[in-house]
Formats: structure tokens, C-alpha cells, sequence
């Protein structure tokens, strides 16, 4: 894959460029929306971008793919690829865009490291980029294609049926095509884009999981509030679906996306593990709902953590899902307990104390900490890494000891 020339030139120059690559994407971002404004009109989010969430995640997955490379130069790093691509046919990137990226994130490498880039670095670099840009390029191309759809040409309207409260910071959108064709296909676990304009003029999107069922023509995503802190904006797109969306209105769609997903075949025995925190239960709800729909027998485990009962989205829905499968059981935590989980436990999730399922493939969902702590619980309790797979929300920020990521 990586030629030996430019190898040994990476691997000599891998430290400096990661050592300034928050530098070198923060540049490159200002460049390019200063030169491209167009770009932030439906394609980035700039709550992600004030928050430095994109700049972080482009930067791990620079420096992700160029460490894969040389650590395996004769292949490619599959897991990495495939979440990228995802991640970027559901904001519905042509082939035409890499070449703009190219252009302004080289131009940034060349600013911050200066003579460092000599020509024969730059190539380099260059080879690394062309390798990864080819590879997500032909990987997109096939998600537009099972798609049904062309290059970028991701968006559907959608009208909404029902609108459901579900605690005081989180909300059920019920949807149907508005254009009359079927549903696309979609596989439980999967995510769609929600295009909207915002007050300026401007489109902004984000990604929400399917939180019901995706067999039928009704499809179910559920938002919660993103208030803004030390740490970032208020969620633009969150705000705006909570305080102006009801029944009727109609919201741009993409088709839906996301390689972590059930695996689709009724007659699968094996088990499923469905650990998850805060607003990550969306996917996980999505797929109980699934198995429920198939009347699967496997195994279910669902692990939830969360604030209160009262602020745990979806928890009477789950209960229900639950008690409709044979074999599946849910374990929730609770920071502060109610009444209404008399069975729950308190504090943060604990696996110390749970029978997982042997062989079972694990779904994670939530926030980034959450992950990582309970990654390395379900590690530690002899669940392979390859059977654990994880979703996150927003900008796939680089999780140590994987191979997944998300880019520009």
C-alpha cells in the first residue's frame, strides 16, 4: 500500500506533524470556510466546529490512518475506513470535495511546519492522503449505490406524524416520506442526517439514530437538547426541532447510514449485549424494537446508565421491548434512584457484577468517557475487542486502542 520511500519519511516525520495537528486543522478549517463559506451551508456543523470536536476528530483520524499504515504498510485499515465513510455519505460528500480538502489542509501542513515540508515530505504525505481519499472515495460510492441514490443525493422529505415528549430535555419525531415513494432501507442500529435552516439562512444537520424499528414505512428518531457549556454552543439543531417542530411539519432526511448495525437474519441465535448512557439508548431501543418485530429468541442484555429514572429517555418502551422477548433481561443505574426502577442499581455502570453472555456481540452507545471506562470493563471481563461495537453522537473522536475514527 505505502510505498517504502515514503514509509520511512512518515514514520520520521509522524511525531511533528502530530504533534501540530491541532494547529495544522485549526488552520486548515479557517482557510478553507474563510475562502469556502458555502461549505458551512449543509455540510459542517458549527457547533462542532467552535467546540474544536471536528478539528479533534480530523486530527485523530490523520494521525490514525497514517499510524495503521505503518504499522501494517501491506494493508488497510478497514474499521477506520468504513466509519468514516459512513459518517460522510450521511452529510452526502462527493469525490470533487477531496480534492478542496486537499488543497487547504496541505496548505496548512506547509504554513505551521515550514521548512520542515520539504518537497519530498510533502510527497510523502501526499501519498498518504491520496491512499486514505481513494479508499473512502470507492467505499462512499458503494454506500450511495446500496443507497439507491447518486453521489451526495442523500436527501428526502419527510413529514412529521407524531411528536412525542419523552422527558424534559428529550423528544420523539414519528416520520413518513412526504414524496409518497417507500422508505429506504435501513438497518437497526443505523443513523440519518436532519438537514434544517436555521434563522440566518444557513442549513445545518445533524445525526440521529433510528430509535424505532426500521422495517416499515414509519421511522422514529429521538432528540435530546444539547445545552450549551464550558465545553461548547448550544445545539443549533436540537433547538431548533424541540422548540419548533410539531405534527405536520416536514424535515429533510438522509438516507440512513452507520456501520454498526444488527445483523438482519431472523434465524440468529446468538447473543446481543446492548450497553449504553444517556441518549445513547436511541440505537439500542431501535434494535430491541427490532428483535421484537422478527420475534427473536437470542439472547438480549441491555445495560443502561443513566441520571434518574425520570430522565432515562425511552425506559418504559424498553421495559416493554424486554418483557416481549424471551430472552432478554435489562440491568439500568441509576446516579440517583427512584421509585419507579425499585430494582435498579445506583452510581455509575459497574460490570463487576454481571453475567455477560458468552459469545455475544456488544453494542455500545454514549458519551465518549462512558465508553471508554465501560470499554475497558467489558475488556477486562474477557469480551474480544473484535465482538465490541460502538456508536458514537457527533464527531467520532479518536478512542485509544481501536481503529476507528471520523474526518473532515
Amino acid at each position: 500500500m505505502l510505498s517504502a520511500e515514503s514509509a520511512a519519511l512518515v514514520r520520521a516525520t509522524l511525531p511533528a506533524v502530530a504533534g501540530a495537528l491541532d494547529e495544522i486543522t485549526t488552520r486548515f478549517y479557517a482557510t478553507m470556510f474563510h475562502d469556502r463559506p458555502e461549505l458551512l451551508d449543509g455540510m459542517f456543523n458549527r457547533g462542532n466546529q467552535a467546540s474544536g470536536a471536528q478539528r479533534r476528530a480530523l486530527a485523530g483520524s490523520i494521525a490514525g490512518f497514517a499510524g495503521a499504515l505503518l504499522e501494517r504498510p501491506d494493508a488497510r485499515p478497514d474499521a477506520l475506513l468504513a466509519r468514516i465513510a459512513h459518517k460522510h455519505a450521511a452529510v452526502g460528500v462527493t469525490d470533487d470535495q477531496y480534492t478542496v480538502v486537499h488543497k487547504y489542509l496541505f496548505g496548512a501542513i506547509a504554513e505551521v511546519l515550514g521548512d520542515a515540508v520539504t518537497p519530498e515530505v510533502a510527497a510523502a504525505w501526499d501519498e498518504v492522503y491520496w491512499l486514505m481519499a481513494g479508499a473512502l472515495i470507492s467505499r462512499e460510492a458503494l454506500l450511495y449505490q446500496d443507497a439507491g441514490v447518486q453521489p451526495g443525493g442523500i436527501w428526502r422529505p419527510w413529514t412529521v406524524v407524531e411528536r412525542r415528549t419523552e422527558t424534559p430535555d428529550v423528544v420523539s419525531f414519528l416520520l413518513r416520506p412526504a414524496d409518497g415513494r417507500p422508505a429506504p432501507r435501513a438497518r437497526a442500529g443505523q443513523y440519518v442526517s436532519v438537514r434544517v435552516r436555521m434563522g440566518d439562512g444557513v442549513h445545518q444537520l445533524r445525526q440521529y439514530s433510528l430509535s424505532s424499528d426500521p422495517g416499515g414505512e414509519l421511522r422514529r428518531i429521538t432528540v435530546k437538547r444539547v445545552a450549551g457549556d464550558a465545553d461548547g454552543p448550544e445545539g443549533e439543531v436540537s433547538a431548533l426541532l424541540h422548540d419548533h417542530v410539531r405534527a405536520g411539519d416536514e424535515l429533510l432526511l438522509s438516507s440512513p447510514f452507520g456501520d454498526v448495525f444488527l445483523d438482519d437474519p431472523a434465524d440468529a441465535t446468538s447473543p446481543v449485549v446492548l450497553v449504553s448512557a444517556g441518549i445513547g439508548c436511541t440505537p439500542m431501543t431501535g434494535i430491541l424494537a427490532h428483535l421484537a418485530a422478527l420475534g427473536s429468541t437470542r439472547p438480549a442484555l441491555v445495560l443502561h446508565a443513566d441520571r434518574s429514572p425520570a430522565e432515562h429517555a425511552l425506559r418504559a418502551e424498553t421495559r416493554d421491548l424486554v418483557g416481549r422477548l424471551p430472552g432478554a433481561r435489562a440491568v439500568f443505574w441509576y446516579e440517583h434512584p427512584g421509585a419507579e426502577e425499585p430494582d435498579a442499581r445506583t452510581g455509575l455502570m459497574d460490570l463487576s457484577g454481571v453475567e455477560l453472555p458468552d459469545d455475544a456481540t456488544v453494542f455500545l452507545c454514549g458519551p465518549l468517557p462512558f465508553m471508554r471506562e465501560v470499554r475497558g470493563q467489558l475488556l477486562a471481563a474477557g469480551v474480544p475487542a473484535r465482538r465490541v461495537r460502538y456508536e458514537v453522537f457527533g464527531p467520532d473522536l479518536w478512542l485509544p486502542g481501536t481503529e476507528t475514527a471520523s474526518a473532515a
